[in-house]
């Protein structure tokens, strides 16, 4: 059965993915996003998806683009992928208020934005997925990363709390955990610094955004109802949890 899904940073790498993968699953698709348009343009040609730009770090922009989302759809989301996270990294001793800010504003402000407007129709409805993308960092930590990794530990407390509350009212919510995926910004680190990445990771390569989007398939299709309040580390196994 086909759903209505809104993929947040929907138009590149992860969120990409995660966009093609649900398309191919049969469920109508709405991605957002909120930098270059040329790579939204170039989404929507390669796709045939629908693209809306909004900012998911603002509570009123965010009621914008999910109703234009949900007339997009022809009809209410059910189901959510937030996946949508920048990175502003530098050491604690350095780090400015802005760029904690930043990344607490689009990595972790976002779920709270982008789901409370939704959950309430998902619950009135008796159904609804809610899945949100963590990080290997967020489990783990990240020197250099104290923001981004309090951030994506933030959107595991979210999920399993969530959980809680929405399980009675067939409103599951869970939560993948990539490690290092091959992405293009993955991809442009030094030929040293990937080297010495995918040697600490046991499989011994980088994960694809397409094993991410498989996961958030199974986890939006109706085999899952019985999974709720789970993290999916999708790591290579570089940490066990």
């Amino acid at each position: 059965m086909g759903r209505n899904v809104l993929v947040t940073g929907g138009t590149r790498g992860i969120g990409a993915a995660i966009s093609v993968a649900m398309r191919d699953a049969g469920h109508t698709v709405i991605a957002n996003y909120a930098g270059s348009e040329e790579a939204a343009q170039k989404f929507r040609e390669e796709t045939g998806l629908n693209a809306i730009k909004w900012d998911v770090g603002s509570w009123e922009d965010c009621q914008r683009g999910i109703a234009e989302a949900e007339t997009a759809a022809g009809g209410p989301i059910d189901v959510l992928v937030n996946n949508a996270g920048i990175t502003r990294d530098g050491m604690f001793h350095k780090m400015t208020p802005e760029q904690w800010a930043d990344v607490m504003r689009v990595d972790l402000d976002s779920l709270f934005n982008m789901s409370r407007p939704l959950y309430e129709g998902m619950r009135g409805r008796g159904w609804g997925r809610i899945i949100n993308i963590s990080s290997i960092n967020g489990q783990k930590g990240q020197m250099g990363q104290v923001n981004y990794s309090a951030a994506k530990a933030g959107v595991i407390g979210f999920t399993k709390a969530l959980a809680q509350e929405g399980a009675f009212k067939g409103v599951t919510v869970n939560c993948v955990a990539p490690g290092y995926i091959g992405t293009d910004m993955v991809a442009a680190m030094p030929e040293k610094v990937l080297e010495s990445i995918v040697g600490g990771i046991p499989v011994n390569r980088l994960g694809t955004p397409e094993e991410i989007g498989a996961a958030v398939v199974y986890l939006a299709g109706e085999d899952a109802g019985f999974m709720t309040g789970s993290v999916l580390s999708i790591n290579g196994g570089q940490y066990m949890a």
